[in-house]
């Protein structure tokens, strides 16, 4: 019975503990409280970082990083808000005596606010009727607040009224304190500003909470991190009354911009002072300020749309700015770190809309840059060769263009042996006379260089490809332009599929059958193709007779050429690894490509290489000729064991059957031909070396890709 007792009273704690609003801060407390259990009850885990008398209430991120703002952080156990030890006891077996507020101070270490709620004849109010909210600067808070002499001497009005701003004339936990809430203080109304973060941080002006919830018989303590004052200015108020802004106060008020910073919102702006603008290049700074629309972007780039006091940075995170580009605002040890820079010179400037930091460099977003400005690193050969040889005086600021900059690895010793003029060339066909970004790309999209090229854009599921060099991630938009990152030299074609294969010499059969076939005129004509041509060495385990045998039979003989074209070009980069790609022939079947990026110079690798490549299938049906229907089927797979071809040929009257079947494996090959007619059987076995599929290079020709194959297909 006792038992059925204390499950049931268990179970109704829990579920009324359900119905009652949490806030991240409670949450936070919650955590802190289960990683110290071990302690005893009501034992709260907490960090300290180390040098400093700041504790908090960790995130996960922070309690297994074992760290705060990048400095190390040593664990301490304290009795959770509202509980206290007993001597003897383990943990904290004791729920804190309830007291007035006045009265709860002392319990919560707040002896220099008690005190001097004392001697501003405050305390009266303290210990009497009513429900408040007390948010009491601890000791540390003011022992470091300079003017705390000159508050403490002006009289007691003075600090009865700094402490009465301190207070509000209701009770409110922190589960309360909504995120950019604004409460009237009990002196005269002034607003106190409300932030709760999701890591638990409370915040109000800028102070943190860190010793919420004290529960009083007429209200609340919450012990906070500073002391506060009234807040009386807006951003825009700020920026004009500070002689460290006026640079920034000329800028907003070009941009038009300063107006919006007098208006209600939540914002934070990093502010940079009179010497961060004097540190940019003057003809950058004129551009800057003759630009308008550029000016806003940079200054919205200093803006974020909620408010980010520095007590609620406790690690590096991402907040979106109101110019659209992203910043990360950090922390190390006490110093607030934009970008991962060092660069705050004052935190914490509160206004009615918002929190202002003074920073000492100006942040300069991509759309504020010019685009040869966006280049960085691994593209910097291409930019040192655009200025050598003078293509950077085509790109001028008023002038839209896209860049495509290959990275450095692009660029062999050959290409920078080159002569100058040819390799300006090059170069002129990285550049497009026009502002092109990434969503504005499209398959069939012809883009016009500097050099008078046409260049061609293939769009893929998973890659860009512009002729044959494919974009890696990075593109980036400046204010006159856009770049474009390339994993190799672009290559605009010169020649049609047909020239590039007679000019190679090592396609003779193919092109012979192509002949025979009748499509020698599809290597020609104009058109988007990708074409998967054997060589001559793929035609190697068949004979004359064989090859005359082809030929005897067009509409089989353009089936298996047809099934070599696909519609559409589709360049290396395009297929995606690791997965067979399936591409439409102009046969009408599906071409099944496996696109493995494995060096197969080690025979180890060349093994796992053979069992990756499964099987590719081909299922011809061309059409009815007179009274024979054709059929040919070819399947290609792999085993672990044993290689065989075989193939077989049956004949009748009526109907030409030819089936094949390849089976693949890297140690032993048998081929065994079998011709079956009423009167003749002929039996041939070949024994020869293994052979793979495998793309051996990409050429790139007017309309079409051409892959080098191995075996015919």
């Amino acid at each position: 019975m006792i038992l059925l007792f204390t499950a049931t009273f268990t179970i109704l704690a829990l579920s009324s503990l359900d119905q009652v609003e949490s806030s991240a801060y409670d949450k936070i407390v919650t955590h802190s409280r289960i990683r110290a259990k071990n302690q005893g009850p009501n034992v709260c885990a907490l960090q300290q970082v180390m040098g400093t008398k700041k504790k908090y209430f960790s995130t996960c991120r922070n309690w297994y990083n074992k760290s705060i703002c990048g400095k190390k952080a040593m664990v301490l156990y304290e009795c959770c808000p509202g509980y206290m030890k007993l001597e003897g006891k383990q943990g904290c077996p004791a729920v804190a005596p309830i007291d007035t507020v006045f009265g709860t101070l002392d319990l919560v270490k707040a002896k220099i606010t008690q005190q001097y709620s004392d001697q501003s004849k405050l305390r009266e109010e303290l210990e009497g009727a009513g429900s408040y909210t007390m948010f009491a600067p601890s000791d540390d808070a003011w022992e470091e607040l300079d003017p705390v002499t000159s508050l403490v001497s002006s009289g007691n009005t003075e600090l009865y009224n700094a402490l009465h701003y301190h207070m509000v004339n209701k009770r409110l936990l922190t589960k309360d304190l909504k995120n950019d809430m604004t409460i009237e203080s009990m002196y005269n109304k002034q607003g106190l500003y409300i932030n709760h973060y999701s890591n638990g941080v409370v915040t109000v002006n800028c102070a943190r909470i860190i010793h919420g919830n004290q529960v009083a018989t007429n209200g609340v303590v919450h012990v906070i991190d500073r002391v506060i004052s009234v807040v009386s200015q807006t951003i825009k108020d700020v920026i004009e009354s500070n002689d460290d802004l006026t640079s920034l106060n000329t800028a907003a008020l070009s941009s038009g911009l300063l107006g919006q910073l007098a208006e209600p919102g939540h914002y934070t702006l990093f502010a940079p002072t009179n010497e961060a603008f004097e540190n940019l290049d003057s003809d950058v700074l004129e551009r800057l300020m003759s630009d308008t629309t550029v000016l806003q972007a940079l200054l919205k780039y200093h803006l974020l749309n909620s408010v980010q006091c520095s007590e609620a940075i406790m690690a590096g995170s991402v907040y979106g700015t109101l110019e659209g580009s992203n910043i990360e605002i950090g922390c190390d040890g006490e110093s607030l770190t934009v970008n991962g820079i060092k660069m705050v010179l004052k935190k914490d400037i509160v206004t009615s809309n918002g929190v202002i930091h003074l920073i000492n460099q100006v942040l300069m977003p991509d759309s504020a840059k010019q685009v040869m400005e966006l280049i960085g690193k691994s593209q910097s050969i291409f930019s040192d060769m655009v200025s050598e040889l003078g293509l950077s005086a085509a790109m001028q600021s008023e002038t839209e263009y896209t860049i495509l900059a290959p990275l450095n690895g692009a660029f062999s010793d050959e290409t920078m042996s080159m002569d100058q003029r040819l390799l300006k060339i090059i170069l002129e066909n990285h550049i497009v006379k026009r502002k092109v970004s990434l969503s504005d790309l499209y398959s069939g999209q012809l883009l016009e260089t500097l050099g008078g090229k046409l260049l061609r854009v293939f769009i893929y599921r998973t890659a860009v490809c512009i002729e044959n060099a494919c974009m890696v991630r990075g593109s980036r938009e400046g204010s006159n332009g856009v770049l474009h990152l390339m994993r190799s030299l672009i290559q605009p074609p010169e020649t049609t599929i047909y020239e590039l294969l007679l000019k190679d010499g090592r396609f003779k059969i193919f092109l012979a059958l192509m002949e025979s076939a009748g499509l020698t005129d599809l290597l020609k004509q104009e058109g988007s193709y990708t074409l998967f041509a054997p060589i001559d060495a793929a035609f190697g385990t068949l004979t004359e007779e064989d090859i005359t045998l082809l030929k005897s039979d067009i509409n089989a003989l353009r089936a298996i050429l047809l099934y070599h074209f696909s519609n559409g070009v589709f360049i290396n980069g395009g297929l995606e690894g690791g997965v067979t790609n399936l591409l439409k022939t102009i046969q009408g079947n599906n071409l099944q490509v496996l696109s493995v990026n494995l060096p197969v110079g080690r025979e180890d690798i060349l093994i796992l290489l053979r069992r990756l490549i499964k099987y590719m299938q081909l299922k011809v049906h061309p059409v009815h000729h007179r009274t024979n229907t054709h059929t040919i089927t070819r399947v290609i797979k792999g085993e672990p064991s044993i290689t065989k071809v075989t193939r077989v040929i049956e004949e009748d009257p009526s109907i030409t059957k030819v089936t094949r079947v390849i089976e693949e494996d890297p140690s032993i090959t048998k081929v065994t031909r079998v011709i079956e007619d009423p009167n003749v059987k002929i039996t041939r076995v070949t024994n020869g070396d293994p052979s793979i599929t495998i793309i051996k290079g990409v050429r790139h020709s007017a309309g079409s890709s051409l892959f080098y194959k191995l075996p015919i297909l």
